[in-house]
């Protein structure tokens, strides 16, 4: 019974949306919904079949993850068929509803995302980042670029835009294995604090300094942004990849600290990825869902102009706002497909639902990205220094000094 009800459904999907898919029962029967699929599907057992006739991208890769289903077929068909059948079944608002949040993003529960999501092991992030392990999005000048040389153009127009100078002292929040750390010490010869709330990246980011000769120069630490204590301590803040971890609730909180740690007459860059929808809802059809529940629990993107509102609210001025949409989808294709290049050792490292896990996540964001679902900026601002002729910015007139 269950099975004929399944192949109807498919049948009549073939008529209204013939996809480049074949979908194989656990019977053994296969039905093709067009004449030349690139992607097959198989559904395990009859609990599959809950998933695959209501589909959306969370149900879908639950399916997935969960070894209810098998596919075949390249990730980005894969992910390509998944939206087809999501936005098939998917009627009106697509745009997952904004959920209670108000339990999370606790200092102990952020701690747990955090190591949740990054201390897999450092030799599994090794095998499909660039040799910096730079886990955020690269900077393409031509979009020719290979992908170690795009992260150190990102290191670069990061400095650039803080116009770092020696003997500044910067603050790196979310340090990640301390690439910027160490690029900015290096190469523009400021005294740096990264902090981190994942123990294997404080680890290998403390190693990778130590090895660069830079201990005296850098220093890593295993902390709690919102524990630094002090008033203008800092001449230059970045946080790049990290506010996504915030929650809605607490961005003024966010920009409220990096306010009290800047000096008067400091800057501050922010580089985080945002929601494409104006009222900061979850990315549609069930990708914030997966996402929320596998990849980064207590996660939750702020459209644009609602971190800009809490920035400002916090006494910061916004003095520059840069979209990375395209480069993002490019930095996650590279990754993906270095993901699949090494998929049997990445399986070996952390088991198959892990790896499945990762795959489409490292998939079907850089589809996200590439159709606007999702976006990311870079948002400078310094905390104005208040004189007698008026609040004094310490960045010129004009963007000349980024490209320079």
């Amino acid at each position: 019974m269950l099975e004929r009800q399944v192949a109807g459904y498919l049948e009549r999907l073939r008529q209204r949306q013939p996809l480049p898919l074949a979908v194989t029962l656990w019977n053994g029967a296969t039905v093709p919904l067009n004449d030349a699929p690139r992607v097959s599907v198989r559904l395990n057992n009859p609990q599959a079949a809950r998933h695959f006739l209501k589909p959306s991208l969370d149900s879908l890769g639950e399916a997935f993850v969960e070894g209810l289903i098998d596919v075949e077929g390249p990730i980005r068909s894969v992910v390509e068929v998944a939206e087809g059948l999501a936005r098939h079944h998917s009627a009106g608002d697509s745009r997952g509803l904004l959920p209670d949040w108000l339990s999370r993003h606790t200092r102990k529960s952020d701690r747990k995302a955090i190591e949740y999501h990054y201390d897999v092991s450092n030799e599994f992030y090794s095998l499909w980042l660039d040799p910096q392990m730079v886990y955020s999005c690269a900077y393409f000048r031509s979009g020719d670029e290979d992908l170690a040389t795009a992260q150190t153009q990102k290191l670069e127009h990061i400095c650039r835009k803080l116009m770092l100078e020696p003997g500044q002292t910067l603050l790196d929040i979310g340090c990640g294995w301390g690439a910027l750390a160490i690029h900015a010490a290096r190469n523009h010869g400021v005294r740096v604090v990264g902090v981190t709330l994942s123990t294997n990246q404080f680890e290998l980011a403390s190693e990778r300094v130590r090895a660069a000769g830079l201990d005296g120069q850098v220093e890593i630490r295993l902390q709690d942004y919102r524990d630094i204590p002090g008033d203008g301590v800092f001449e230059r803040i970045s946080s790049v990849g990290m506010f996504e971890h915030v929650g809605l609730k607490n961005l003024r909180g966010y920009f409220d600290v990096v306010h009290r740690l800047l000096t008067p007459g400091g800057v501050a860059l922010n580089h985080g990825i945002t929601s494409a929808d104006a009222e900061s809802r979850s990315v549609g059809m069930g990708a914030g869902e997966f996402i929320d529940r596998y990849v980064f629990p207590d996660g939750e993107l702020p459209h644009v102009s609602l971190a800009i509102r809490e920035l400002s609210a916090a006494g910061l001025e916004l003095t520059d706002a840069e979209s990375l949409r395209r480069h993002y989808a490019q930095t996650l294709w590279f990754w993906s497909d270095a993901f699949e290049a090494n998929l049997a050792r990445l399986t070996g490292m952390a088991g198959e639902r892990r790896a499945r896990i990762w795959r489409l996540y490292l998939a079907g964001c850089a589809h996200a990205f590439a159709h606007n679902w999702v976006n990311i900026y870079q948002l400078l601002a310094v905390r104005p220094r208040q004189e007698e002729k008026g609040a004094v910015s310490p960045l010129p007139l004009s963007r000349d000094y980024m490209y320079r």
